[in-house]
């Protein structure tokens, strides 16, 4: 790997980091507020720094092309994977979602090869495939051969979650990392404002100051900041590979799910996550032939 990919991996690495913490307050946070609300409320008050953000570097507005592009983000990562996973964590443990999360990856490096026309070796898709199929097995496993719900919600936006880290990541070699996060909560904004006013008129009962930290743990680190390394990262290390480092979320997300929310995690589920992450070990030596276009704006 060349010193622009190790950085890549590095970054996505700390998007990664940020992004682990992502269901366990999501949990936190929808035993109180309804997860529609709490999915579009993060990415409207996310939007509030970002647009300030975009004006005070005078960024130049996107192009009819970016603008499409931008529309895919939005559908992936701030309306999809929020929403979806949010329904999910009021029935699935933040661990178990974690788990089932690590199925992102193969998303993102599906998405990718067709969007960004990437060209992952065999090897690559050999381990992206073993990776998957360990947390399949997982899911079946701890539902007693059967999917829940929950589980289903999770494979959905993880669907669209890849699409909308595929499509980010390409656009990032165009206009930077942080700038597509930004531009995709501003356009997202007139559309989430609506919604986002009529379920908080709807919302009835005191919240928590625990739930308050966490609704502003997922609103400024999970749709903001993380989002800026992340983007970065892809554009830099190549969206597949470092697609592929998500995998390790699922340990860090188990161990703060354990540290913080006293959750229980069973040997089973280690060991699951252990042959998973193992994956990402091999994987990250075999090839992925990048897109042909190399050019990547400053981050």
């Amino acid at each position: 790997m060349t010193q622009r990919e190790n950085q890549g991996m590095a970054l996505g690495l700390l998007g990664v980091i940020i992004f682990s913490l992502t269901l366990p307050m999501t949990r936190v946070v929808v035993q109180e507020i309804n997860p529609v609300l709490t999915a579009l409320g993060r990415a409207l008050l996310a939007a509030l720094p970002a647009a300030a953000l975009l004006f005070w570097r005078r960024e130049k507005w996107p192009t009819w092309a970016q603008f499409k592009a931008l529309c895919l983000v939005i559908l992936g990562v701030i309306l999809g994977f929020p929403v979806l996973s949010s329904w999910a964590m009021q029935t699935l443990p933040a661990s178990h979602g974690a788990l089932v999360n690590g199925l992102q990856p193969l998303m993102v490096a599906l998405f990718a090869a067709w969007l960004s026309h990437e060209r992952p070796s065999k090897a690559f898709w050999l381990c992206a495939a073993l990776g998957s199929a360990l947390v399949l097995a997982y899911a079946v496993i701890q539902g007693a051969g059967t999917v829940s719900a929950g589980d289903l919600l999770m494979l959905l936006a993880i669907g669209l979650g890849g699409l909308g880290y595929a499509e980010g990541g390409r656009l990032a070699r165009e206009m930077g990392g942080w700038q597509v996060i930004c531009w995709a909560l501003v356009v997202a904004s007139p559309v989430l404002a609506g919604p986002v006013a009529w379920l908080s008129w709807q919302h009835h009962g005191a919240v928590s100051s625990q739930a308050w930290w966490a609704f502003g743990y997922v609103t400024l680190f999970s749709q903001f900041i993380g989002f800026f390394a992340w983007y970065a990262g892809l554009a830099m290390g190549g969206i597949a590979r470092v697609g592929q480092v998500q995998l390790v979320q699922i340990f860090f997300t188990m161990a703060f799910s354990a540290l913080f929310f006293a959750e229980h995690i069973d040997t089973l589920t280690w060991v699951f996550a252990a042959a998973v992450v193992g994956t990402v070990v091999l994987g990250r030596k075999t090839a992925v032939r990048p897109a042909h276009s190399d050019s990547v704006t400053q981050q």
